[in-house]
C-alpha cells in the first residue's frame, strides 16, 4: 500500500521499499487496460522482488463483455426494547432478526447485529431514576368491560374468538366519541444540554392537555451514545420536561423510549392513567447495515379507551439531496417497526394497525429550487405558502412516496432550521445551510382536529427551533351498560349455532415455486383460503421433529388466523436468504424444498409443496473457496461450488489460489479509488436495489466494473460490509477469537495471533487494515476516526463463536484489537 511519504507495506511481507517520487507518479499512471490500476496491483507491483508467477489479479472474464450505458438505478432499500407500564427501560439499541425480511416484513440485516447491551453503570443510573420517579402509570384498571382485557386474554378456544372478532364488529355499538387534548412537540437539540425552561413550548398560553407525547433528536452527538447508548442527557432533558409540563394538572409518565439520540416521552393526566393499557415501545436504526441508530425513528404505542394510537418520533437522512434517502428511512420505520402483543399468538401489530398515528420528528426534507438568498427574502416577506411550494416532503407526500394517508397542518411559521445556536440569526457558519422546515408533526386517522401547530422562537439552546401541535382527538370510550347488553347478544346468537359440523377449506393453490432466488432478495407467493359454512381457526404446525413450522429460509405470514363462515383470507409465503443460510444452499448441502402443514382446528390437514432454485453467490461463500474460484460463481458448474465450498480450511497456501478474493478486491479497489474522502463512508446506508445490482455484478460478471453500476459510494461500502458479515468463518477465524481479546492491549501480541492465521485469511486482513489507515488519512474529508473503524469493523473481523457465551467486555475487546491495528504500522 502507497504512503504519502514513500513508503510502501507488502502484503503478507516484512520488506519496506523507499520509492521516490518519480517512481511513484509512474507506478500510479501505469495503464489497466481501460481502467485504473486497481488496489491490489498497486500493492503487488510496487515491490521490486514481485513474483511474475504469482497469479495476475485481474479479472480475465471481465474483458468478454462490453460495457453498455445504464439508466442510473431506481433508488430504494428497503427495534429495541417493549415493556410493560411501569417497567420502563430508558435507552437501549434497536432489536434485529436474521428471520425478519426487508421491504414492510422485517428487517435487511441479521441477527448478529443486534442492539448493544446495557452497562452496569447504565443500569444503575436508570434504577436510581426509576426511584425518583412517584407518578408513572404501572397498569390500567380492568373491568369486565374493558375491551382490551378481553382480547388480550391468552388461550382462546373457537367459542371466545368468535365473541372477540363478532365484539370488534360491533364496537360501534356500545361505544362513544369523546375528545381529548393531545400536546405533540418535537425539538432537534444537536447535541446540547438543557440551558432554560421548556415552558414556552411546552405550556405557555394553551389549556392543559390531557396527554403529553414529546420528542427529541440528537440528544448526545457523543461517541459513547453513539456506540454504547448511555447518555446523561436523557436524564437531563426528561428532568427538563417533567418541570415544564402545565402547571394546572399533575401528569404521570407513561413511557420513554430512546436509540441514541432520538427520544419519545409520553404523559399522561393521573385521572386517565386507569384507561391507558397495552403499553409498547420499539425501536428502528436506519442507519448502515440497520445497525446505527444515529438516524431512524422510535415509537411508543399504547390503549387510550377503546381507541389504539401509536406515536412515531423519527430522524430522517440528511443534506438536501437525499429526499430519496428519507423517504427510505420512512418506508424502513413504517415495515420494522412491530410492537409485541399480550396475547404472544397474536402477530406484531405495526405503525398502520393503530386507529391514530401521530408522526413527529426532525424529518430532514428540505427546500429546493431556490437559493440561500431567495429562500430567505421570501421569509422575510413571511410569504410561507410560496416557500411551501418548494418544500421536499410536500412534493414527496403529492407523489405518494411518503406519509400517503397522513395530513399536516398548514405552515404557518418560517423554518426551523438552521439557526446559530444562541440567537434568532440563520446560518453563517462556512456552508451556510439554506433555511429550511425540517422539524414536522403530521397525524392519521377519524377524529382528529387540529388546534395550532407553531414553533418556538424564544428557545435558543439548538441550531433548531423547537415545533409544536396541540388536537382534539375523539377517543372510543365504552358505554358499560350498552357493552353488557352486546356481549349478552353475541353469546346467545353462539348458542343458537350449531358447531358439530367439520370445518372443510379450500386453497387456491397447493404447489409453489420460487425461481432464481438471489442471496438476500425477497421473493413472495401467495394463495388464499377459503372458508365453507362453519367457522375454523387454522395454523400452520411443525412436522415431527422439528422444531418450526418452516425452513429458516421460508416463512407464512399469517401464520396462523380466524375464519368467520364464507370469509377468506390471503397467505403470502415469503422466501428470503440471508448469512445463516447461504453457505449450505452454496454448497447444495441444503435446498429449496419444504413442505408446509396448514392445520384446521377440529379439521383436516392440507399439505403445501414448497421448492424452488437458489443461485450461488459470492456472499456467504468462505473466504478459502472464493480464493480458488477463478471465475465469478455464477459461471462455475453447480458441482464445483459444492466441492470448493465443502473444502476444508486450510491453513497453508499451496500456492493455487489468489492472494484475497476479486469480489472483495473489487469493491475495496472501488472505494479506494473513489471514496476515500466520501463524508460519513460506513456510516450511512446504501439502497436496497444497489445493493442488489452489486451483488448480480460480483456473482455474474456482466458488468466491465463496478463503477459502470451508477450505485453509491454508501451502498459500495454497505457491500462490503455486508460481504464480511456473511462469511460463514470471519477474517479472523474462531479459533483465534478468545486468543485475540486476551491480547487486545498487547500490539506485539496481536500481530503474532495474525500470523498463525491460514494464509487467506492473514491476506485478507491486512489488506483491509491497509485501507482504514487510507481512510483514517482522509479524515478530514470523511470525517471517520479510529473509534468509528473499530467500532464497525471489530464486530464483523471478529465475531463470538456460535454457541459460545458472549463476555461482557468482548465488544470493547474487540474494538480496541481492531483499533491497534489502525494507528501501527503492520
Amino acid at each position: 500500500m502507497l504512503f504519502p511519504d514513500g513508503e510502501l507495506y507488502i502484503l503478507g511481507s516484512d520488506v519496506t521499499v523507499q520509492l521516490d517520487t518519480a517512481e511513484l507518479s509512474l507506478i500510479f499512471q501505469l495503464p489497466f487496460g481501460s481502467h485504473t490500476r486497481t488496489f491490489l496491483q498497486e500493492v503487488a507491483r510496487a515491490c521490486p522482488g514481485f513474483n511474475p508467477e504469482t497469479p495476475d489479479p485481474e479479472f480475465l472474464w471481465l474483458s468478454r463483455y462490453r460495457c453498455t450505458e445504464q439508466e442510473p438505478w431506481q433508488r430504494g432499500w428497503n427495534s429495541a426494547s417493549g415493556t410493560w407500564p411501569g417497567c420502563t427501560r430508558i435507552g437501549g439499541g434497536g432489536s434485529q432478526s436474521d428471520n425478519l425480511r426487508p421491504d414492510g416484513k422485517g428487517l435487511l440485516v441479521d441477527q448478529s447485529f443486534r442492539g448493544q447491551d446495557k452497562p452496569e453503570s447504565l443500569l444503575t443510573r436508570q434504577n436510581k431514576s426509576k426511584s425518583e420517579i412517584t407518578d408513572m402509570v404501572r397498569s390500567s384498571t380492568i373491568t369486565v368491560s374493558d375491551k382490551a382485557h378481553i382480547l388480550s386474554m391468552q388461550k382462546f378456544g373457537l367459542r371466545d374468538t368468535i365473541v372477540k372478532l363478532r365484539l370488534v364488529q360491533k364496537e360501534e355499538d356500545y361505544t362513544y366519541i369523546q375528545n381529548f387534548r393531545f400536546f405533540v412537540g418535537t425539538y432537534n437539540v444537536n447535541g446540547q444540554s438543557p440551558k432554560e425552561c421548556l415552558q414556552p413550548w411546552l405550556s405557555h398560553g394553551i389549556q392543559a392537555p390531557d396527554v403529553y407525547c414529546v420528542g427529541f433528536q440528537e440528544l448526545d452527538l457523543s461517541k459513547e451514545a453513539f456506540f454504547f447508548h448511555d447518555t446523561p442527557k436523557e436524564e437531563e432533558w426528561f428532568k427538563a420536561v417533567s418541570e415544564s409540563l402545565h402547571p394546572d394538572a399533575k401528569y404521570a409518565k407513561v413511557k420513554l423510549i430512546r436509540l441514541v439520540g432520538i427520544m419519545l416521552l409520553l404523559y399522561v393526566k393521573q385521572e386517565h392513567a386507569a384507561h391507558i393499557s397495552e403499553v409498547e415501545a420499539e425501536t428502528v436504526g436506519t442507519g448502515i447495515m440497520g445497525r446505527m441508530g444515529n438516524k431512524g425513528g422510535v415509537a411508543i404505542r399504547f390503549q387510550f379507551h377503546n381507541t389504539s394510537i401509536c406515536i412515531v418520533n423519527s430522524h430522517l437522512a440528511a443534506h438536501t439531496e437525499e429526499y430519496e434517502r428519507r423517504n427510505q428511512d420512512y418506508k424502513d420505520i413504517c415495515s420494522r417497526m412491530q410492537f409485541c402483543q399480550v396475547d404472544p399468538s397474536l402477530p406484531p401489530l405495526t405503525i398502520s394497525k393503530h386507529d391514530v398515528i401521530l408522526w413527529l420528528g426532525d424529518l430532514n426534507y428540505r427546500i429546493e429550487e431556490l437559493d440561500v438568498e431567495k429562500v430567505k427574502k421570501l421569509i422575510e416577506e413571511k410569504a410561507f405558502q410560496t416557500l411551501y411550494a418548494y418544500d421536499q416532503l410536500k412534493t414527496q407526500v403529492a407523489a405518494k412516496a411518503v406519509f400517503e394517508g397522513f395530513t399536516e397542518g398548514k405552515l404557518t411559521f418560517q423554518p426551523t432550521y438552521k439557526y446559530d445556536t444562541g440567537s434568532d440569526k440563520w446560518d453563517t457558519s462556512e456552508k451556510c445551510r439554506a433555511p429550511a422546515w425540517c422539524d414536522r408533526i403530521l397525524w392519521k386517522g377519524k377524529n382528529i382536529t387540529q388546534l395550532s401547530y407553531q414553533s418556538h422562537m424564544a428557545l435558543k439552546t439548538s441550531d433548531h427551533k423547537p415545533v409544536s401541535s396541540v388536537f382534539d382527538i375523539g377517543v372510543k370510550v365504552i358505554n358499560e351498560e350498552l357493552y353488557r347488553k352486546t356481549l349478552e347478544e353475541i353469546v346467545r346468537s353462539l348458542d343458537k349455532m350449531e358447531n358439530a359440523n367439520i370445518p372443510s377449506v379450500s386453497l387456491s393453490k397447493q404447489e409453489f415455486f420460487f425461481q432464481n432466488v438471489k442471496y438476500m432478495q425477497l421473493q413472495v407467493e401467495s394463495f388464499t383460503i377459503q372458508n365453507g359454512q362453519v367457522p375454523c381457526q387454522f395454523e400452520f404446525i411443525n412436522k415431527p421433529d422439528e422444531k418450526s413450522y418452516c425452513k429458516q429460509w421460508l416463512n407464512a405470514n399469517p401464520s396462523r388466523g380466524f375464519l368467520l363462515p364464507d370469509s377468506a383470507i390471503e397467505i403470502e409465503l415469503e422466501l428470503f436468504v440471508n448469512k445463516t443460510m447461504a453457505t449450505k444452499l452454496n454448497s447444495g448441502e441444503d435446498k429449496l424444498e419444504d413442505i408446509l402443514v396448514l392445520h384446521l382446528d377440529r379439521g383436516k390437514d392440507y399439505f403445501l409443496s414448497v421448492s424452488g432454485n437458489y443461485l450461488p453467490s459470492c456472499f456467504g461463500s468462505p473466504l478459502h473457496t472464493l480464493c480458488y474460484m477463478r471465475e465469478p460463481i455464477l459461471n462455475l458448474p453447480l458441482e464445483t461450488i459444492r466441492q470448493l465450498t465443502l473444502m476444508p480450511l486450510r491453513t497453508e497456501d499451496d500456492g493455487s489460489q489468489m492472494e484475497i478474493p476479486k469480489e472483495l478486491q473489487m469493491m475495496v479497489d472501488y472505494l479506494y479509488r473513489k471514496a476515500i474522502q466520501q463524508e460519513d463512508l460506513f456510516q450511512q446506508p446504501g439502497l436496497r436495489l444497489e445493493f442488489e445490482h452489486i451483488r448480480d455484478c460480483l456473482d455474474t460478471g456482466t458488468n466491465d466494473t463496478l463503477e459502470t453500476l451508477s450505485a453509491s459510494n454508501h451502498s459500495i461500502a454497505e457491500a462490503l460490509l455486508l460481504f464480511l458479515e456473511s462469511l460463514p468463518e470471519p477474517v479472523i477465524c474462531y479459533s483465534a477469537y478468545y486468543n485475540c481479546l486476551e491480547c487486545s492491549g498487547n500490539y506485539t501480541a496481536s500481530k503474532q495471533v495474525i500470523s498463525t492465521l491460514p494464509t487467506f485469511h492473514k491476506n485478507v486482513f491486512h489488506y483491509l487494515m491497509v485501507f482504514l489507515q487510507e481512510l483514517l488519512k482522509n479524515s478530514a474529508k470523511n470525517h471517520l476516526d479510529e473509534n468509528i473503524l473499530a467500532s464497525i469493523f471489530g464486530s464483523l473481523l471478529l465475531r463470538n463463536p456460535a454457541g459460545h457465551q458472549k463476555l461482557e467486555t468482548a465488544e470493547k475487546k474487540a474494538q480496541e484489537f481492531i483499533r491497534q491495528f489502525l494507528y501501527n504500522s503492520p
